[in-house]
């Protein structure tokens, strides 16, 4: 489980498909402490929930690596990843560990577009489209995970929503960098989608 609240930004190392394509082993950089990684670990990258396969220190560097399997590069923005492309990465939640975001799986619904970027005073603010069976678990004021970082929604209409992005997070996630046309990584809330799932439930009877 995660928070939502970035603690570094990686980059891609390298990237080497295997198994005939469907599966890719991502060497990823960062600034943690090589002894603090161990194999196994989940490590949320772009919101994607992967698990550390090998890590070690190169020219003073840290580094871990990854397997994205079929699954993760046919649904989110994984199968667009490249060599030198930057990564929002945050380690597993901690017993004790400040919930600073909301609670996030690390587990990827499917991905939403950025439509238009407003730069505002210090901010921006992005307006994104999402699939319809995505967009129905996305309210205003609620909670949205896009590229591993936790938002809260601005305003919601049909299929888009909108979420204003304060100095802070567009310093220290790859948020600073967005733009129109971008695909990014969408989980929605854990809680509107049981409360949807339970709704089902309730209307149909047969759960």
């Amino acid at each position: 489980m995660f928070t939502g609240i970035v603690t570094d930004i990686g980059e891609i190392e390298s990237l080497t498909p295997v198994a005939q394509g469907q599966l890719h082993r991502l060497r990823i950089a960062c600034r943690y402490d090589c002894a603090t990684i161990a194999d196994g670990a989940s490590i949320a990258c772009n919101g994607v929930c992967l698990t550390v396969v090998a890590s070690g220190v190169a020219q003073g560097k840290t580094w871990f690596e990854v397997d994205a399997a079929a699954e993760t590069l046919g649904l989110t923005t994984a199968k667009h990843w490249v060599v030198g492309t930057l990564l929002n990465l945050e380690r597993a939640l901690k017993i004790g560990d400040e919930l600073g975001g909301h609670i996030v799986a690390g587990h990827v619904d499917g991905v939403a577009t950025i439509l238009t970027r407003e730069d505002l005073p210090d901010m921006a603010r992005f307006h994104l489209k999402t699939a319809r069976e995505l967009a129905r678990f996305i309210a205003p004021k609620g909670s949205v995970t896009l590229d591993g970082v936790s938002l809260t929604v601005n305003a919601v209409d049909d299929v888009t929503f909108s979420v204003l992005i304060i100095p802070h997070t567009l310093a220290v996630t790859t948020l600073g960098g967005w733009q129109s046309g971008r695909e990014v990584n969408v989980e929605v809330d854990l809680m509107a989608r049981y409360a949807a799932r339970l709704l089902t439930c309730n209307v149909i009877g047969n759960c």
